[in-house]
């Protein structure tokens, strides 16, 4: 029974396994990558590890219905026009982004492995960072479990799952 799609920028298959991803990738980097039709519910937890790419300006691990209804966008910035070393956070539907939340802890470095661990829980999402750092992020949309999962930007990701 196939349980999800995985697109990237090559043409590799990955087996998806009932209630569980686990995703080893190490013979090239997988750079922007969307899973499809793979639950993420309550009561999970999302672990993604990856190293940022040199020179970085930003990366994205997005979790929403749909690309087009995220439910949490989490989106290092290193150094753009507005934000230098920051977390920004939000939410996105209806063709608008909602307010931002900002987190100041920020332990990623060009070439540097990082961890990140999403718990998601009925009223939010639980965010761990490499240097155990915690901050919340709350589920605006409110549903239970969501089938979308984005990664793209300046970080390659080495391993993806979900527990």
């Amino acid at each position: 029974m196939l349980l999800g799609l995985l697109f990237f920028n090559n043409s590799d298959i990955l087996d998806l396994f009932d209630g569980l991803l686990s995703l080893k990738y190490s013979s090239q980097s997988i750079c922007d990558m969307i899973i499809k039709n793979m639950t993420f519910k309550v009561e999970q937890t999302l672990t993604v590890v990856g190293v940022i790419k040199s020179d970085p300006k930003r990366f994205v691990v997005d979790i929403g219905e749909s690309e087009d209804r995220i439910a949490f966008h989490f989106n290092p910035r290193f150094d753009d026009s507005r934000h230098i070393n920051i977390i920004v956070c939000n939410s996105f539907e209806g063709g608008n982004w909602h307010q931002e939340q900002y987190e100041k802890s920020f332990p990623f470095s060009p070439g540097k492995e990082f961890k990140i661990s999403i718990q998601f829980t009925c009223s939010e999402f639980v965010v761990t960072l490499s240097n155990g750092s915690t901050f919340c992020f709350p589920n605006r949309m409110g549903a239970e479990k969501y089938s979308v999962m984005g990664f793209h930007g300046d970080a390659v990701i080495r391993s993806i799952e979900i527990k």
